[in-house]
């Protein structure tokens, strides 16, 4: 079967006792660094030496189908070099290839940056979205920015150190300079810091310059003040454009906290000739 294990995203102690027993019995691991995978093995002093192969962004289409054949025979693990395989690291592509293939795929949970991150923000955590490394282009990232202006969800970014201060600018001038954002940077290691404030602030603050893996967790858009009427006609603003009745009045009822049924029903009975 296929093995998506995650790995320490900083501390080595986080690594799973589980984890480990699978990389001392596995005979074939797929690696995103096979140097990054080499020093763990001997960081977690796993004795076993499995076969190395290298799965990155630019092999891993290439690559999948011959991995998933190692699969077939025998268990292939798949190591990112920090956290969980698949998410925003090589693997997707290996795992639907699997699926297809009709190999199994299980995993070994453990640390992640996304819910760690999320969990240490202080920013609701009910609900929320993962939107992956932000664009590497100004343009394109306030773009990306402005997409999701109104999107009630906390949401959490991977972002680098060196654009983070453009990146704060970006986020302070397309959803709001007194927006709520955390900058977390080096979780579970020795700095690992929360630094709290309004969009604003931080892009101040990280003007200065900051070190270290970055995750960006942004409050979501408070529910816009709109009446029953304006909601309906927001709801049929977007059936015109394409959308379901359905569709809208969810989209509009997430956006502004006005009932979907009530959404629904008025934008129903205003459709009546």
């Amino acid at each position: 079967m296929l093995i998506l294990a995650a790995t320490p995203i900083g501390n080595l102690k986080d690594a799973s006792v589980r984890l480990v027993e699978v990389l001392e019995a596995a005979a074939v691991v797929a690696a995103e660094d096979t140097r990054v995978t080499a020093k763990l093995l001997r960081g977690l002093g796993v004795e076993n030496r499995p076969r190395l192969l290298p799965l990155h962004e630019h092999n891993e289409r290439e690559r999948a189908a011959a991995l998933v054949e190692i699969a077939r025979e025998g268990d292939l693990v798949l190591l990112s070099d920090a956290g969980m395989p698949t998410v925003s690291d090589p693997g997707y592509q290996l795992v639907a290839t699997a699926i297809e293939a009709g190999v199994d795929v299980t995993v070994i949970p453990g640390p992640s940056a996304v819910v760690t991150a999320l969990a240490l923000s202080g920013l609701p955590t009910d609900r929320f979205t993962f939107e992956g490394f932000l664009p590497r282009k100004h343009g394109e990232r306030a773009s990306a920015y402005r997409a999701l202006s109104r999107e009630p969800r906390t949401m959490v970014f991977f972002e680098s150190p060196n654009r983070l201060a453009e990146s704060l600018a970006d986020l302070a001038a397309e959803l709001g300079a007194d927006r709520r954002v955390v900058v977390v940077r080096e979780l579970t290691k020795l700095y690992e810091e929360a630094k709290r404030g309004t969009a604003a602030e931080l892009a101040e603050w990280a003007a200065g310059g900051v070190r270290g893996e970055i995750c960006i967790v942004v409050a979501g858009a408070a529910a816009l003040e709109v009446s029953d009427e304006t909601g309906i006609a927001q709801v049929l603003e977007l059936v015109s454009d394409g959308y379901r009745l359905k569709d809208a009045a969810a989209a509009i009822a997430e956006a502004t906290g006005l009932s979907k049924r009530t959404l629904y029903e008025g934008a129903l009975a205003a459709r009546r000739p």
